[in-house]
């Protein structure tokens, strides 16, 4: 709160969900050290000071499945309760939504509210902006465009002429086209009643594993689709905006003052959510240490490492940035990761 107080003039918009409804991420009520009810009267006093301060709002509807309930008259009513109370009280400039059926309810009976087509639904092409024309006022870029500068830019120019507005995802360490991110995100809206059962297994995503197990840790930098702070002047003119992810950071405050500043001294993956620092341990990604055109070149490389051409751009520039935290903290720079020698 006190970050976001600070960085009042870098904010365009700070969004939530509210209570136990399903959202992209764990429920705004389930809180490790609070109750439910003193969760939501948590949310609702930081709301009160942030509305006071003339922060807009953006209510997330952003579950990735709502069971049976998905298009029941009750579920839709609840929404459209909960829209008019949150408004009445706090005011909602937009609503965030993975469901056509929300954002058609959404717009009809609150037409004022941008309503904007989540970063889940993954849409990364005209194609599927125009299918969803009539019900979306704007559009999430996928992930994996945030590399794919020309691409980006064909969307943007789109919005433009078809009066809609287009929106990216910063700080993401998703991998790239992940295979089981659906799933993850099914689960994740399912958290309250798979929580309830007598589970036989758990699944919290494939991505640390996977770069866990990497044999070539140039796979942070390669495949996954984050944008570093310093590069983010590049993006001017191709979004209306950048999300910022912060929900189950450890330092949401640290990420906000990276980006609003424009510049980053610490570990790289600490700005990401999932921040995966935990998987590269002892070792850290020196965001300083990172060549000044990485932004320049990662969007625009056309990523051949993947279709079998020869690049080392990537291997290189985590050599230079990886820091075995022991040394480091004793050390200008420290030593180099054992194993990108």
């Amino acid at each position: 709160m006190d970050e976001l107080l600070r960085q009042r003039a870098q904010v365009a918009e700070v969004y939530f969900s509210w209570g136990t409804m399903p959202n992209g991420r764990h429920a705004a009520a389930a809180h490790a050290n609070l109750t439910a009810a003193e969760a939501q009267r948590r949310t609702e006093m930081d709301l009160q000071t942030l509305a006071d301060h003339g922060f807009r709002f953006n209510l997330l509807l952003n579950g990735n499945c709502y069971g049976g309930r998905s298009l029941s008259r009750m579920f839709l009513m609840e929404v459209c309760d909960t829209i008019e109370e949150i408004g009445a009280r706090f005011g909602i400039a937009s609503v965030t939504t993975t469901s056509p059926v929300l954002a058609n309810v959404v717009k009809r009976n609150f037409p004022d509210l941008e309503v904007r087509a989540s970063v889940n639904m993954e849409i990364g092409s005209i194609a599927g902006m125009e299918y969803l024309a009539d019900t979306f006022d704007s559009f999430y870029i996928a992930r994996e465009l945030n590399r794919e500068l020309d691409q980006l830019r064909v969307m943007r120019d789109w919005c433009v002429k078809n009066g809609k507005k287009s929106y990216i995802l910063a700080n993401s360490g998703c991998l790239r086209h992940c295979s089981a991110r659906q799933f993850h995100d099914n689960l994740v809206a399912h958290e309250r009643e798979i929580a309830e059962m007598n589970n036989g297994a758990e699944f919290h995503g494939i991505c640390a594993d996977y770069l866990r197990g990497a044999a070539d840790k140039a796979v942070y930098l390669r495949r996954l689709s984050f944008i570093r702070p310093e590069d983010m002047a590049q993006y001017d003119g191709l979004a209306d905006g950048a999300k910022l992810a912060t929900r189950v950071s450890r330092v949401p405050a640290q990420i906000l003052r990276a980006y609003a500043q424009g510049r980053y001294a610490g570990n790289l993956l600490d700005l990401l959510e999932p921040d995966h620092a935990a998987t590269l341990y002892p070792d850290v990604i020196e965001n300083n240490r990172l060549p000044a055109d990485f932004g320049a070149r990662t969007a625009q490389c056309g990523h051949r490492c993947e279709t079998g051409g020869e690049c080392s751009y990537c291997r290189e520039a985590f050599a230079a940035a990886c820091v075995r935290i022991p040394d480091y903290a004793v050390a200008d720079g420290g030593d180099s990761c054992d194993h990108t020698k």
